[in-house]
């Protein structure tokens, strides 16, 4: 039986995660909680498992983290921590030599050189929660990296795929946050409608897979049941096939290296459509941007992250337009980004000046 550490666990990955268990208690059990500031789900939480929790609202320090790992001694640790708030706990995971599911994206798009490294040097595993980079991890695991020549992400395109320019620069906050498929919280839901959830997708798969941009391809997939394909050298098409729905992945990752048989309905292709079409970057330029950041490197994907989150958050708070999030990113990724990426320090300080720059711009 695997102990699992549950990080963000009263989002919508932490609550997937924690629904695996209760249906599969044969194979896993819950050894500790946190939350970032939902104090009453988190001690009910706490009274169903008896584990050990932190609220990271009173503390999101280092020792904070490093503390809860030892008192519930994981096997494995699901970080759903939500924003760049997820990559300092996943840092500490893997320092002390743990596996990490991950579905805190900005782990890998702020840090991923220095996570991947310090993940093979601690001899953890670093498995990839998000439901495209799952598949492409899965896919790639059982075809072979040497046989693959590029990567092709998946997107549901969000609510505004067929608005013209014209309708997105009218966008509301309660349109943005109404999404077709997936049911997320207010963040990644803007981000899925910009497509700037996609551009940070584009940079984890870049660092996660080390593949180069033009290794990348995005098609908008709306309805969502493949999530993600790799093309083999010979120009095959080879996808992964499933429900919109996190358990997938979260089990894949909990499971991992076997794959066994779970509590949810196998997928049955009958009485389902499915369509494709390209992305349209000119009118969703966060994309397009995050492509940029996969080419230049360096600090730029920090960069992208921290103006976009920025940029989201005001428009949440109503002190934005809906189009003049893609306009503070670009401002932003303007700037000077080539520092060498050396250290966690340059990583914190490169996202304090891009949020900074962001925050004069607005």
């Amino acid at each position: 039986m695997k102990k699992v550490l549950v990080l963000g666990c009263t989002g919508s990955i932490g609550t997937s995660t924690l629904d695996i268990i209760n249906n599969m208690p044969e194979d896993f059990c819950v050894c500790g909680l946190q939350a970032h500031s939902n104090k009453d789900k988190l001690t009910k939480l706490a009274g169903d498992y008896k584990c050990p929790t932190l609220l990271s609202s009173e503390d999101n320090s280092p020792q904070a983290f490093q503390k809860l790992i030892d008192s519930s001694k994981p096997d494995i640790v699901v970080n759903g921590i939500a924003g760049a708030a997820g990559l300092l706990p996943s840092k500490v995971v893997l320092e002390n030599g743990i596996d990490l599911a991950l579905a805190n994206k900005e782990t890998i798009v702020m840090a991923g050189p220095l996570i991947k490294e310090l993940a093979r040097n601690k001899n953890a595993a670093l498995l990839p929660v998000d439901s495209e980079h799952s598949a492409i991890f899965n896919l790639t695991q059982r075809i072979g990296k040497e046989n693959i020549k590029k990567i092709v992400i998946t997107a549901s395109g969000g609510p505004f795929r067929t608005y013209t320019k014209e309708q997105l620069e009218k966008v509301t906050l309660e349109q943005a946050l109404k999404h077709p498929t997936w049911n997320m919280g207010k963040k990644i839901t803007i981000d899925s409608s910009t497509l700037a959830n996609k551009g940070l997708e584009v940079i984890e798969a870049a660092f996660l897979f080390d593949v180069t941009a033009e290794q990348i391809e995005v098609v908008v997939h709306p309805q969502s049941l493949i999530h993600s394909l790799v093309r083999t050298n010979d120009g095959e098409l080879y996808a992964q096939i499933s429900e919109p729905d996190m358990k997938h992945p979260i089990l894949c990752a909990l499971n991992w290296p076997a794959n066994k048989e779970c509590y949810m309905e196998d997928f049955d292709l009958f009485d389902h459509t499915m369509t494709f079409f390209r992305p349209r970057m000119n009118d969703f330029p966060l994309l397009s941007y995050a492509f940029e950041c996969v080419k230049f490197g360096k600090c730029y994907p920090i960069a992208f992250n921290a103006a976009n989150e920025v940029a989201v958050h005001a428009f949440i708070d109503g002190k934005l337009t809906y189009p003049a999030i893609s306009r503070i990113v670009r401002s932003v990724l303007d700037h000077n980004w080539n520092t060498k990426l050396d250290s966690f320090e340059t990583v914190f300080e490169a996202d304090k000046k891009a949020r900074e720059l962001a925050m004069e711009l607005i």
